[in-house]
């Protein structure tokens, strides 16, 4: 095994002061005006240390990072790069994290994470923080636990993801996504899901503005659904919803379980009411309790 070297309290200027480097540990660096400073390094640690300028890690691989900070001009910080850990730090610049393979972000806060996360392989997450637009587009391969997110359009085009005990609020999330699971999770945003396939809620909470349209196999189990109008047009369901939920609109097929559904609008030259089964249980239980 390579013995790394090590560096403390270097400061850096100017374009790739470490470019091309391999087996460092580095101390309470900063890395201040010049743009790729670790550009195509590899089996770096970093501990301590910030990043004031563009393009930091680009095509750079096993690196580990603990204590780190990116300042807001630090953006576009890791591109093409694989098998990275980021742990305790805090990342202030936006447009991080893209084309990159093996990610690992633990405890960390994003809070201007516009277009972050983008085409990414291999992603897991935990106790992540985000803020910012389109986080996670098109990424695949994921596993999120304790995620609290704002921002709208998050998810985009994602494929094979599991999250679980997070906070989404989230307009349009999921969109055209592929092979999606969320557990135990609260989602706030409209138009949740469209054009999704193989979409399933575990243990959720949702508010959703015409959320759950357009899907290809939308599964719930044992979730509430709250001042949420208009679902499920367009969408093969198998929901089991443990309140009432305000409005259904045309779903095309499945069974819908809810306790009351407020209104319920089938349209006979849209859809094909005979091929889709709901039961209302409040409904029922009057009727028992009738008996």
């Amino acid at each position: 095994m390579t013995q790394k070297k090590e560096i403390r309290r270097g400061f850096y200027t100017g374009e790739r002061p470490l470019f091309h480097e391999h087996d460092l540990k580095i101390y309470d660096a900063i890395f201040d005006d010049g743009e790729s400073c670790l550009k195509e390094c590899h089996d770096i640690d970093l501990y301590g240390s910030m990043f004031k300028w563009k393009y930091p890690l680009w095509y750079s691989k096993n690196i580990n990072v603990k204590n780190c900070t990116w300042f807001e001009m630090g953006r576009a910080g890791v591109w093409y790069t694989e098998h990275i850990t980021v742990e305790d730090s805090a990342i202030e610049a936006p447009k991080n994290f893209r084309r990159c393979h093996e990610v690992t972000l633990r405890n960390v806060t994003i809070p201007n994470a516009g277009e972050t996360l983008w085409s990414c392989d291999g992603v897991r997450m935990e106790k992540v923080m985000a803020k910012g637009d389109y986080f996670a587009m098109n990424s695949e391969n994921m596993t999120v636990d304790g995620l609290t997110l704002y921002g709208n359009y998050s998810f985009d085009g994602a494929k094979n993801v599991e999250i679980r005990n997070s906070h989404l609020l989230s307009k349009d999330a999921f969109w055209n996504s592929e092979n999606v699971t969320v557990y135990d999770s609260f989602i706030s945003g409209e138009y949740l899901g469209w054009n999704a396939k193989n979409l399933t809620f575990v243990n959720c909470t949702i508010e959703s503005l015409q959320g759950l349209c357009y899907i290809d196999n939308l599964v719930m189990k044992n979730c509430t659904l709250i001042n949420t109008t208009l679902a499920f047009e367009y969408s093969t369901v198998d929901a089991e919803i443990t309140s009432a939920v305000d409005s259904v609109l045309n779903p095309t097929s499945g069974t819908i379980v809810a306790e009351s559904i407020g209104e319920l609008i089938i349209e006979r030259d849209k859809v094909d009411p005979d091929k889709t089964t709901i039961i209302c249980t409040a409904a029922q239980n009057d009727a028992q309790k009738s008996a």
